[in-house]
């Protein structure tokens, strides 16, 4: 092999752009072995192929360049395993915030689709698949209190109670006669982040569909109370509202679109 390689056989050598190369060089991060004293060209010898690894490595663990080249001169092995370990600990920290930003993502991919396809003058008895979620603590609505007010103390509690906002936020109440007498005013509201240690079972039961802003659900409580009583139905357990379509997806709140299910048995 030629004792010394001009930088367009540097990089074809060394797998390193021209202009990465030279950029190098001007910040004295990696200088070529030698220069043409004439046309001052740079000239690389095949050994610094080798060299040049320590940059390339730290560089794909993204590794500020001025922190590569402190350590270039001064590196040994405790240095490196510090710098190393810094890095993992970022590396750790992306992944978590890319992993929860997936899962938001296919959380609320899923709801839209589904909302989609949903038929919002049908009340019906149907099997739903366990689901976990983030149950939020006791809501405390006053008499004329407003939907948002205790809404905005759950979302103030969200670093305590460990809750992204991002994940879709759902309404909770004990009971069937609960929501009927108040179907505005949940007991409890909840994320829909799949981590969560609550769960809505698997399980058979009666669903509806309609639109309109958060607690506003025009008749479609009466209408699934009246499902239940002409089909011989009991209502059992908690009524879960989840929002299918929010301000996430649409601009006009009154077109908001809510699931709400409880589950059933035969009398």
């Amino acid at each position: 092999m030629k004792e010394y390689l001009s930088v367009k056989e540097f990089s074809r050598l060394s797998g390193i752009e021209n202009t990465t190369l030279r950029y190098w060089d001007e910040i004295g991060l990696f200088s070529p072995a030698k220069r043409d004293p004439e046309n001052n060209y740079r000239y690389y010898t095949p050994q610094q192929v080798i060299a040049v690894k320590f940059i390339t490595v730290l560089s794909h663990l993204d590794v500020p360049l001025k922190a590569i080249a402190k350590m270039e001169i001064e590196r040994n092995p405790e240095k490196i395993m510090d710098l190393i370990e810094q890095r993992e600990s970022i590396l750790d920290m992306e992944m978590r915030r890319l992993r929860e930003a997936y899962s938001i993502i296919h959380t609320r991919r899923e709801l839209i689709k589904f909302g989609m396809k949903v038929d919002l003058s049908k009340v019906s008895v149907c099997r739903l698949e366990e689901k976990a979620i983030i149950l939020g603590p006791p809501c405390e609505f006053q008499e004329g209190q407003p939907f948002y007010e205790p809404f905005t103390r759950f979302c103030r509690q969200a670093e305590e109670l460990r809750v992204n906002l991002g994940y879709p936020i759902g309404g909770y109440h004990a009971g069937m006669e609960t929501f009927l007498k108040a179907p505005g005013q949940p007991d409890h509201f909840f994320s829909m982040d799949p981590t969560g240690n609550k769960k809505r079972a698997a399980g058979e039961y009666l669903v509806g569909y309609t639109r309109g802003y958060y607690g506003k659900f025009g008749d479609l409580p009466a209408r699934m109370a009246a499902y239940a009583e002409e089909h011989a139905l009991s209502l059992i357990g908690p009524v879960y509202t989840i929002y299918l379509h929010d301000e996430i997806c649409i601009r006009d709140h009154a077109q908001y679109l809510s699931q709400l299910s409880v589950a059933v048995a035969k009398r």
